[in-house]
């Protein structure tokens, strides 16, 4: 995995659905060769019924891409 791909820098998406969209690093996973990237492949997540959140919901949040599929910018 790259050297210059650590958590904070802005990257851009070079290949698959998601092309062309840029964001932040948020977590990296190096032994999986995989990163999450801010606003980037985007899943909604079915959300139990607790004492925080009593109806229970749907959130949107982040999935991780392969590292091979973005590139840093400056």
């Amino acid at each position: 995995m790259s050297k210059s791909l650590k958590k904070g820098v802005e990257v851009e998406v070079i290949a698959g659905d998601h092309k062309g969209k840029k964001g932040k690093i948020l977590q990296v996973f190096r032994s999986k060769n995989r990163i999450i990237v801010e606003g980037v492949n985007l899943i909604k997540k079915h959300e139990k019924k607790s004492q925080d959140n009593p109806q229970g919901s749907i959130v949107e949040r982040e999935s991780s891409i392969h590292y091979s599929n973005v590139k840093a910018t400056k």
